[in-house]
């Protein structure tokens, strides 16, 4: 028999996911690598999660928000980089059984937002074609790569780490 949902699971999972995002994407602003036209996200491969469990999408979309809102982001950046992340997230929960090729919503969509952000709020010299190709090679980087090495890694354990059940039946025999 299947267990109800746990809604705290479910926060938790979002709130742990979205400070991972915070945390590996002001580590990478250290280095000047968060943003600008060529930029390599390393809390971009967490958008793999969704995969696991639809926690990530909240965390993933809130984790976004207030990185870019802490690294200084313009706010044209927070809004729509942030509100693409949400769309690449639930994307990529719905593609969730097609192996590999749920990893291409965020490189594809960060690929057609995020230079035209980065025109208007920011100034960056270049092309929209040329914006659109590097910020989409740093995801597919982020992504296709650290992400699908992520969810590599975390596949044998991911009926003890997301699984609501398997949770349920590790707390009820406690």
């Amino acid at each position: 028999m299947r267990n109800k949902r746990n809604p705290a699971l479910f926060v938790a999972q979002a709130g742990v996911i979205g400070a991972l995002y915070v945390v590996l994407t002001c580590f990478v602003s250290a280095f000047n690598l968060a943003s600008g036209a060529i930029q390599i996200r390393i809390s971009e491969a967490l958008t793999i999660l969704p995969v696991f469990t639809p926690a990530a999408i909240p965390g993933l979309f809130i984790g976004c928000v207030l990185a870019n809102a802490i690294t200084g982001a313009a706010i044209y950046d927070v809004i729509f980089g942030s509100l693409t992340t949400l769309v690449a997230a639930c994307v990529t929960y719905g593609l969730r059984k097609l192996p590999f090729v749920y990893t291409l919503p965020p490189v594809i969509l960060n690929a057609l937002v995020i230079p035209v952000v980065l025109i208007f709020a920011y100034h960056t010299p270049g092309t929209y074609l040329f914006l659109a190709l590097t910020v989409g090679a740093g995801e597919a980087v982020s992504v296709c790569v650290l992400g699908f090495a992520l969810k590599k890694v975390l596949d044998p354990y991911r009926n003890v780490i997301f699984d609501r059940e398997s949770s349920d039946r590790v707390r009820a025999a406690e």
